[in-house]
């Protein structure tokens, strides 16, 4: 079999430094070809146009055309080339990388906070890698060569019916799991459920640093018109509110003094990830059982696919993303091969879908 082509990259960042770091790392790996850098957003648009490439690594903080505005030009410019923004980790650039994730980058990855820890850091540098390896449109939308034919029936578009067999009352909780293109499709979803978000109480895990997921509540909160926000532990959980989980901290549910509280916490890594989806969903089943519809949408890896069994065994019915619609069919995927969803339905289908369970609803 031929090994597949590397795939190709332009890094765009006005440190040299950076550049150099982020090119040796792209070719020492073996899996990638950097065919340019650039210092300043016009450059990166001019050799995008010029290569073509797979991937564009794209600095927010440039001289001339920052980040942001050669972003737009470069989705318009290149739809086929998957851009990941890099940043210093601060409140304003926070904000920032959320606003590039809704004109259409891929992925957002923090930058270490000084010169030595961007290279001396051995995680960065492997989630560096691990991100474009995940984001690479040459590869991450290819199916797993182990799912089921068996499987197929449930993969038509809209299989909305799937789901109203196992709902017995009008769910009343929404547990929602995304990481990568998460934010962008998390909030086509909140937007698309109109007045029915009123009646649930949505509970969000989006795989994210600190202040990102503070922001994407703020973001959240700003598009659909409902209160969204980092929840504290014990907070009584309202209905028509929306709680994102704390970057770094695993959001859960718990049952206090006979109210439905959020649960926070500093426990390890699920699946090598804090916040983690199993943690939300299996609190959900434990605690919520049939009253919770579980959500599991685009993302690398396999979070989510325990904690969806969870919901199931309680009664719960789970909708996961579509392939086609996902930017990656990584956790989606999972919970797919692993028949623990209800329905496969695409970014466009599940707002009204989740709005048909709720119809009138009732209060949290």
């Amino acid at each position: 079999m031929t090994a597949p082509r590397p795939s190709t990259v332009v890094i765009a960042d006005d440190s040299v430094v950076v550049r150099g770091l982020f090119a040796r790392w792209l070719g020492e790996s073996g899996r990638f070809h950097v065919v340019a850098v650039a210092g300043d957003g016009e450059t990166a648009i001019e050799h995008t146009a010029r290569h073509h490439p797979d991937i564009v690594v794209l600095d927010i903080d440039m001289p001339g055309l920052d980040g942001i505005a050669a972003l737009t030009r470069l989705v318009r410019q290149s739809p086929g080339t998957a851009v990941l923004v890099t940043t210093a980790l601060t409140e304003r650039n926070a904000q920032l990388a959320l606003q590039c994730m809704t004109l259409g980058a891929v992925d957002v990855l923090p930058k270490p906070d000084s010169r030595s820890g961007l290279t001396l850091s051995l995680d960065f540098r492997a989630e560096f890698l691990s991100k474009l390896a995940s984001i690479d449109p040459a590869r991450s939308k290819s199916a797993p060569a182990d799912v089921e034919p068996a499987l197929a029936p449930a993969l038509v578009p809209g299989s909305v019916v799937d789901l109203r067999p196992l709902i017995t009352i009008p769910p009343r909780y929404l547990v929602i799991g995304a990481s990568t293109g998460g934010p962008r499709a998390v909030a086509r979803v909140l937007s698309d459920l109109g007045d029915a978000v009123h009646n649930l109480t949505t509970l969000i895990v989006q795989h994210m640093p600190p202040l990102f997921t503070a922001s994407f509540a703020d973001q959240i909160a700003a598009q659909i018109g409902v209160p969204a926000r980092e929840p504290y532990d014990g907070e009584r959980l309202a209905r028509g509110t929306v709680y994102v989980a704390p970057g770094g901290r695993h959001l859960g549910i718990d049952r206090r003094l006979g109210h439905i509280v959020a649960s926070i916490s500093d426990g390890p890594p699920v699946r090598f990830c804090r916040p983690a989806v199993d943690v939300l969903f299996n609190e959900a089943a434990r605690h919520l059982g049939s009253a919770a519809l579980g959500l599991v949408m685009t993302g690398m890896g396999s979070d989510g696919t325990e904690g969806a069994a969870s919901l199931r065994r309680a009664g719960a019915a789970v909708i996961a993303q579509d392939e086609a619609s996902s930017t990656i069919w990584g956790m989606p995927g999972s919970v797919v091969r692993a028949r623990h969803a209800s329905a496969v339905i695409p970014l466009a289908g599940i707002g009204p879908a989740i709005r048909a369970l709720v119809g009138g609803g009732h209060g949290a």
